[in-house]
């Protein structure tokens, strides 16, 4: 019934399970693609240190890519709106040795 009123209404339930809700701090994202995915690995990088694991992987079809770029170039703006310009500091490159460049 209530999975009927749901469809109705539009609306969608949204489950965050604890693990989940705690988030995995990232300071650097590695975006590959192919012709049918987007592939953006997540990594925290420690200063001094030279290994890094990826610690999550999200896969997305392209046009799902597209809108997550516009909603979060949306949230940027908000967030400037509300708190003033987001500094961006210019950061040497990072030497990655990340194995070859996935192909789908």
């Amino acid at each position: 019934m209530a999975e009927q009123q749901n469809k109705k209404d539009g609306k969608l339930n949204i489950e965050l399970d604890e693990a989940i809700a705690d988030g995995i701090y990232s300071n650097l994202a590695i975006i590959n693609h192919s012709v049918s995915e987007f592939i953006v690995d997540f990594i925290k990088i420690m200063p001094g240190t030279p290994k890094a694991k990826v610690k999550s992987r999200i896969i997305l079809t392209p046009q799902h890519a597209k809108r997550l770029a516009k909603a979060l170039a949306e949230n940027v703006k908000r967030f400037e709106n509300a708190h003033g310009e987001i500094k961006d500091y210019e950061q040497p490159p990072i030497p990655i040795n990340f194995g070859p460049t996935g192909e789908a």
